[in-house]
């Protein structure tokens, strides 16, 4: 699935923001079902996560030279590995707590895979659907470069959005845009969870409660479209 593209000036190179997501603290806390509080991801979970998953793996040789700039890079059936700097956004707003279980639509190459599976830890569980059958035969062989068990990617059932029968996920993240937002996918989560997804190119947070859900609304960006949504 092509990853989203924020318009840059002058991007800053991938190290330049690792180190820039290091530096900014901000500590929250997030619930999880079984009842424990639990420490979510801050700038620096994230920063961490993307300094210990090398993006070179999760790109075709012809691109890997590029890694480390701060763009969405092509990685052949019309898609993109996506742009870190909102890659880091994305992950920042889903706030993933260790022991997670959690859901990756779009998983492309699976870098975002990767990235999730090492904020949730062998404690919890990261599943990617990817609608491209060789891209999913593709991303799994990247991510499979890692000793995360935890982690897999599976090819996307055409016209179901996620893995339904598989619901009850603390995270989902959503990496092309929506028409309007697919209950589909707030069914999937769980009391407490967090759906991350751009709805025609606005990224929304969705949080689930035991009174419903709350929307919010963080900031534009450019997203190809959810295929199915």
């Amino acid at each position: 699935m092509p990853g989203p593209y924020r318009p840059p000036g002058r991007p800053p190179p991938l190290r330049r923001l690792v180190v820039l997501l290091w530096e900014e603290v901000s500590r929250r806390r997030s619930d999880v079902p079984n009842g424990h509080r639990v420490q979510a991801t801050t700038a620096r979970d994230v920063a961490a996560a993307m300094s210990a998953i090398d993006r070179r793996r999760f790109l075709p040789r012809n691109q890997r030279p590029y890694a480390r700039d701060d763009r969405p890079l092509p990685i052949g059936h019309g898609q993109t590995n996506s742009q870190p700097r909102t890659v880091a956004d994305m992950l920042r707003l889903l706030q993933v707590p260790r022991g997670a279980r959690v859901l990756d639509v779009g998983s492309g190459s699976g870098w975002t895979t990767a990235l999730l599976a090492h904020l949730v830890g062998s404690s919890g569980s990261v599943v990617g659907v990817e609608i491209d059958p060789d891209l999913a035969e593709w991303g799994a062989a990247n991510l499979a470069t890692y000793p995360m068990s935890w982690a897999r990617i599976e090819v996307a059932e055409p016209g179901v959005l996620g893995r339904p029968t598989m619901g009850g996920y603390d995270r989902v993240l959503v990496s092309a845009a929506a028409q309007v937002l697919p209950q589909e996918l707030v069914d999937q989560l769980s009391i407490g969870g967090r759906l991350v997804i751009p709805v025609q190119h606005v990224l929304v947070l969705v949080e689930q409660h035991l009174t419903g859900t709350v929307t919010s609304r963080h900031g534009s960006y450019s997203f190809v479209s959810l295929i199915g949504s």
